[in-house]
């Protein structure tokens, strides 16, 4: 199965039906509840999906803590209709730029694989100030994003495409005010696979980013491997360790109480 481009509607769709089949999207799931262990969220409350898709991450969130409500907005009409389709989400067509919700008044805040498709030039910091703004003292956001690796990438001005070092996200993060309680790099090991498929993708194509590159997956022995090797990697980055490789930045920060 060919991966289509990024944004275009196909894309939305391949995207739903990667996250609810592969090993890396349900490992990246085991380290997020092994993150919100940690961060002793209460019983109830309100989070908000920043980019939220097709709104899988929402319905998983809700499996785990059942007496929140949640959020979802995303500027793609084809991910929101997917997700109102799906299970009737709560979403909304909005930018991370502008988030439209009033000052403090969300307790936690998800968005995966989004800070790197913003704007190049300040976008990222424009979405982290206002992920802030919404955020009542004493709230969470957990971040995925992507990390700088072999083969280096450099920005993308077509789509806006950036990839982080550890250091310039902590910085970005602290300047936008938030308590960095966890920031490390993942899929480290597994990430080395993607290399000559990365190198192969760079030489047909029009720009340096061509999106999603991963293919269906298939379950069995291997699948659960590579999701226990993830969770490995993930078990360090919980308990506060740092890789010094790994191609995902996963971030657990606080809003000071």
């Amino acid at each position: 199965m060919t991966a289509p481009k990024i944004f275009a509607p196909e894309y939305y769709t391949h995207m739903a039906a990667l996250e609810a089949a592969s090993w890396w999207n349900a490992g990246m799931r085991d380290l997020a509840a092994r993150l919100l262990r940690g961060a002793s969220l209460p019983a109830a409350g309100t989070m908000l999906d920043v980019g939220c898709g097709s709104g899988q991450t929402m319905r998983w969130f809700r499996e785990l803590h059942p007496g929140w409500q949640t959020v979802g907005l995303d500027l793609s009409f084809e991910g929101l209709r997917a997700a109102r389709e799906a299970g009737g989400e709560s979403v909304m067509a909005a930018s991370a730029l502008e988030l439209p919700m009033r000052d403090q008044s969300v307790d936690m805040v998800i968005t995966l694989d989004v800070i790197q498709h913003l704007p190049l030039g300040g976008g990222d910091e424009t979405a982290l100030r206002e992920i802030r703004r919404v955020l009542r003292p004493g709230g969470v956001v957990l971040i995925r994003t992507n990390a700088q690796a072999v083969p280096f990438t450099p920005d993308d001005p077509t789509y806006s495409f950036h990839k982080y070092a550890s250091g310039e996200l902590r910085s970005k993060l602290e300047s936008a005010g938030f308590e960095v309680v966890r920031l490390g790099r993942v899929n480290a090991l597994l990430g080395l696979a993607e290399i000559p498929r990365e190198l192969r993708a760079r030489r047909t194509a029009e720009s340096g980013y061509v999106g999603l590159l991963a293919t269906m997956p298939r379950r069995g022995m291997f699948w659960q491997i590579k999701r226990a090797w993830l969770g490995v990697e993930g078990a360090l980055v919980a308990a506060g360790m740092s890789l010094p490789m790994g191609r995902t930045h996963v971030v657990l920060a606080r809003v000071p109480a």
